[in-house]
């Protein structure tokens, strides 16, 4: 093994420029309860490419450095500055999951156990070749997986799951899921057609939609329907979804959730009340596709709630033996119900190219990528 471990960094200046570079780390060595991994698949989640490139504007990127060790610099607007207070001259790896081969570990016999096994792993710093991790931040792999298998074990599969339990949870029966064609959307689709739990999915584009249908979703609304709500009012009364989760955030969509979840509890009340129907309507906003502001038009009655939604924080609060349930189900599931699917690898010289910064940076649907930070490297 090298002395030395390259990474990727994302430094906001408080100069305001954005700078993402390549930068040598000296190697790290496990302690007792720790393993050493090789990394060797690293997804660009939506929530990675937030910190990557914080508030800057990428179409002003600019290209610098040598080919091995490219670097990119981009301006962030004045008015976004202050959202970036907290990591003002601060240089931040990058990389919320993966998964690799585990090439040195701890003298804990836990951890000697896993030498030469591929696993999953989580916990920051992931756009590396190496990465030192404690032994419960690990998901040893099913026999037969690979890393890239494995890449995407915790942020999708997870929230998903974390999603069904909140809805267990809080008493409802069925929920409503925006932007539905990701890779999350996917894996949503699966585990509620496995345990039969009803599913309003919304997308974009009829091809988004074609493609859930093609997986067995039954209730797919596409937002570029004419049709769009009242597809959406019926779908809700098909399955009787009182919650919703949305990666969209701005713009009025999470409005007319609500609005239709109460239409639908509406039709059949025995009498008018100018309070609305008494069952409560949740929404969750988990995402920022949109960074506008959500527009409610309050129509819905008053027995609803809004708030944000995060996968980590709410594993912290079901607590370790919770979690661990949802884990052992994504391992025995990974090439099935959690199966994801890339556009492409890359390296980590690769993944400060612009070109493939313009397409990873849509965030959009079949844009998805994988690091492997060891491609092309010794």
């Amino acid at each position: 093994m090298p002395d030395t471990n390259l990474q990727l960094r994302s430094l906001v200046r408080s100069s305001g420029e954005l700078e993402l570079s390549l930068v040598n780390t000296e190697l790290p060595r496990p302690s007792s309860t720790e393993v050493l991994v090789r990394v060797e698949a690293a997804p660009l989640n939506p929530s990675d490419i937030g910190l990557l490139f914080g508030a800057a504007d990428m179409s002003t990127a600019r290209l610098s450095g040598t080919p091995t060790l490219p670097i990119v610099t981009a301006q962030i607007p004045k008015t976004a500055m202050p959202a970036m207070a907290g990591r003002l001259d601060k240089s931040l790896p990058v990389g919320n999951e993966g998964a690799g081969i585990v090439v040195a570990a701890g003298p804990s016999a836990a951890a000697q156990a896993l030498l030469g096994k591929a696993v999953a792993i989580q916990g920051g710093a992931l756009y590396s070749q190496y990465r030192c991790v404690p032994l419960d931040q690990c998901l040893e792999l099913p026999e037969g997986a690979t890393p890239a298998d494995g890449a995407s074990s915790f942020v999708n599969p997870l929230t998903a799951l974390g999603m069904i339990e909140t809805m267990r949870r809080e008493g409802h029966s069925a929920l409503v899921h925006t932007a539905a064609a990701s890779n999350l959307g996917q894996m949503l689709v699966r585990i509620c057609r496995k345990d039969g739990i009803g599913l309003v999915n919304i997308v974009r584009k009829p091809d988004q939609a074609e493609l859930l249908a093609s997986l067995g979703a039954t209730h797919v609304c596409d937002t570029s329907s004419p049709t769009f709500l009242e597809d959406l009012t019926e779908a809700i009364a098909a399955t009787g979804a009182t919650l919703a989760f949305d990666a969209i955030g701005g713009g009025k969509l999470a409005g007319q959730i609500l609005s239709c979840m109460e239409k639908v509890l509406s039709r059949d009340a025995a009498q008018y009340s100018r309070y609305g129907s008494a069952t409560h309507k949740q929404l969750y906003i988990y995402g920022s596709l949109d960074t506008g502001p959500t527009e409610l038009t309050r129509s819905y009655g008053m027995a609803w709630g809004m708030g944000g939604w995060l996968v980590f924080p709410f594993l912290q609060k079901i607590g370790p033996a919770a979690t661990r349930k949802l884990t052992q189900r994504v391992a025995a599931e990974l090439k099935t119900t959690f199966a994801s699917r890339y556009a492409g690898e890359l390296s980590l010289a690769e993944a400060l190219h612009l070109d493939k910064i313009a397409e990873y940076g849509k965030r959009a649907t079949g844009t998805k990528f994988l690091i492997n930070p060891n491609k092309g490297l010794a």
